[in-house]
């Protein structure tokens, strides 16, 4: 590294590789609880699922991000998803494999999983 443009070049160049996107106006928002509860219960393989699967599906409407405490710990790893127009989506007890199926059924049919949500794990 020389120069700020380089560092600037490369994260720009990690950041598309990893999924991320920083400009989410009108996109579908895939946000995990990456906090020290959410890293505990495993949100790490729950992130990479995500960011691996909608770019392997081709999801360009879709933003993956991560955050810190979402405040319900005992239900980590915690995914919130929210789209434009639409009541925000709460995943919990995620897994690699629940995050895969939700990628395909919520995020690219639009069939929200409710046996995964909040309102499932609270019944």
């Amino acid at each position: 590294m020389k120069s700020l443009a380089e560092l600037q070049a490369l994260r720009d160049q990690v950041k598309n590789n990893m999924g991320i996107r920083s400009d989410d106006s009108g996109n579908i928002r895939v946000v995990v609880g990456m906090a020290t509860c959410g890293i505990a219960a495993g949100a790490r393989p729950v992130l990479s699922a995500f960011t691996e699967e909608v770019a392997k599906r081709g999801l360009h409407n879709v933003t993956v991000t991560q955050t810190g405490c979402i405040g319900i710990c005992q239900y980590e790893p915690v995914v919130e998803i929210m789209e434009p127009g639409k009541e925000k989506v709460t995943y919990v007890k995620m897994t690699p494999e629940k995050a895969v199926q939700v990628v395909v059924n919520h995020l690219a049919n639009g069939n929200v999983m409710n046996e995964y949500t909040i309102g499932a794990a609270t019944k």
